[in-house]
């Protein structure tokens, strides 16, 4: 059985599953429901949950998982459980800007020891010829920056820290 934490369209669910013969269990709080993730074509795949069977779209990037699914859209996002832990002691997940793909430093849009923003641009990136912005998930300043303009990494790198304003 593997434990994890998801975030659905900002709702946190403790979860875990495990295999079976026939799809997998997926165990949240005290409810047990079996499911299944099979995929039709390259446009959409057949989920099962409870014997019901539901046509969905889905769009990964990096942790993320769009869903498209009855007409609704939702959001799915993997939570690391040592972030989690880590942001039950003071926030301090949020401290730590990651890559969410491998990629290179495009440009910089700050510096260290400057007080940032909820939703600021940090640093804009670029992984497979697409750019993609880094945005400071709370208020607060910059501790570290980690990398260069033009410098690469890979995934999960540190990009940079936030430390809390004084």
């Amino acid at each position: 059985m593997y434990n994890n934490a998801f975030v659905l369209n900002d709702e946190e669910l403790n979860v875990a599953i495990s295999r079976t013969k026939n799809g997998y269990l997926l165990y949240i709080g005290d409810d047990v429901l079996p499911i299944n993730l099979h995929k039709e074509n390259d446009d959409f795949s057949i989920l099962t949950v409870l014997g019901k069977r539901q046509a969905v779209m889905l769009a990964v990037h990096g942790d993320d998982v769009h869903i498209h699914m009855g007409g609704e859209t939702y959001l799915l996002k993997y939570r690391n459980p040592l972030d989690r832990l880590a942001a039950k002691s003071r926030g301090a997940a949020d401290d730590f800007i990651r890559a969410p793909m491998p990629g290179s430093i495009v440009s910089l849009n700050i510096a260290i020891g400057e007080a940032v923003s909820a939703g600021q641009t940090l640093l804009i990136m670029e992984s497979m010829k697409m750019e993609s912005t880094i945005l400071a998930p709370r208020d607060g300043v910059v501790a570290t920056v980690n990398f260069e303009k033009g410098q690469t990494f890979d995934r999960n790198a540190v990009l940079l820290t936030l430390e809390e304003k004084a």
